[in-house]
């Protein structure tokens, strides 16, 4: 039988879904996450010259032997909760000795992932996509990232037509206890005139692309899951995310009809590049129907698109944990 290590928040609900689908192709699943170790995740490491990482990994009611594993799905888990009363530097001693022991014994596994975090962490660099992106001969925006008003007014005035600002990193940050989001944002000329603050930090810029309608991409192993994201105001028409309630959704065709199979080719290839099992991916569609690579999110959200559409992305996501080809 095999063996799934899920590695992912306890109340991740998306992830019930693929726990559900592997259990019902017969695998067996032992979920953890990583908020339970020291205090509830006991680890038992061995390595020696006969084999590779083997030994206990267990809770309070279940074990498993780590060679027994033959694939991880790795999505987000939370940090580790360590024991109360440690002063502040011990607690950032005791969570580097823990990410370097319990992470490095995980991550030494050799077997399936749906991804590794080592290549999920370099691939969350968007420098490193789009030039990844362009090199596997998928067509990107021209882009700035830059902290100069000078650069972003040289950048305007090489660029035909409009620019978008977006953050480089995650968009998502925490403020007086309240989530906010930097969304998407199409710069006007006033915008232009006055750039206060770029040089506050690194700021990423785009030429704005005329869309139809954008494509969310889900990639698992080789299946690719197209769903069309229609925007239905004008703030989802320059940031979907910003306006989810005025949003239709339809699953279309894959990218490997004859009018897509370069992108499908080329997305496969970028996937390889990246050392990506799992991702999901942003596409604007022209009018004329070209597809302009936007981002590629290896730890994506993908849910919502399947109950939005069928996809069965889940069952994707289990298939490849499987070893299992469409």
């Amino acid at each position: 039988m095999r063996l799934v290590l899920v590695i992912a928040a306890r109340n991740d609900w998306p992830t019930d879904r693929v726990v559900k689908a592997l259990t019902e192709r017969g695998a067996e699943v032992f979920r953890m996450d990583t908020s339970e170790f020291p205090q509830d995740l006991v680890l038992a490491g061995r390595i020696d010259a006969r084999r590779g990482w083997a030994g206990g990994l267990a809770t309070s009611y279940r074990a498993i032997d780590l060679a027994d594993v033959s694939a991880v799905y790795y999505r987000a888990p939370n940090a580790f909760r360590l024991a109360p009363g440690m002063s502040e530097p011990e607690r950032r001693f005791a969570a580097a000795q823990a990410r370097a022991g319990l992470g490095g014994v995980i991550s030494a596994l050799r077997c399936r992932w749906v991804n590794h975090p080592a290549a999920m962490s370099r691939a969350e660099y968007k420098p490193i996509q789009l030039a990844a992106a362009h090199e596997c001969g998928l067509v990107i925006p021209p882009t700035l990232i830059t902290n100069s008003p000078d650069a972003v007014r040289a950048f305007a005035g090489d660029v035909a037509g409009p620019l978008v600002c977006k953050p480089v990193a995650s968009p998502v940050f925490i403020e007086a206890d309240e989530l906010k989001v930097a969304y998407t944002r199409k710069l006007a000329e006033h915008d232009l005139a006055d750039l206060r603050g770029i040089d506050a930090t690194a700021h990423l810029f785009q030429a704005w692309v005329d869309k139809a309608h954008e494509i969310r991409l889900t990639v698992a192993g080789d299946r690719l899951l197209a769903a069309e994201v229609h925007a239905g105001s004008s703030e989802a028409h320059v940031d979907w995310r910003s306006d989810y309630r005025s949003l239709t959704y339809r699953a279309t065709e894959t990218p490997d009809d004859v009018a897509t199979a370069d992108v499908a080719t080329a997305v496969r290839r970028l996937m390889r590049r990246l050392d990506l099992r799992f991702a999901a991916l942003d596409f604007i569609v022209s009018p004329s129907g070209e597809w302009t690579f936007l981002e590629a999110n290896p730890c994506g959200q993908w849910d919502w698109i399947q109950h939005a559409t069928g996809l069965p992305i889940a069952e994707a996501i289990a298939d490849e944990l499987t070893g299992v080809t469409a």
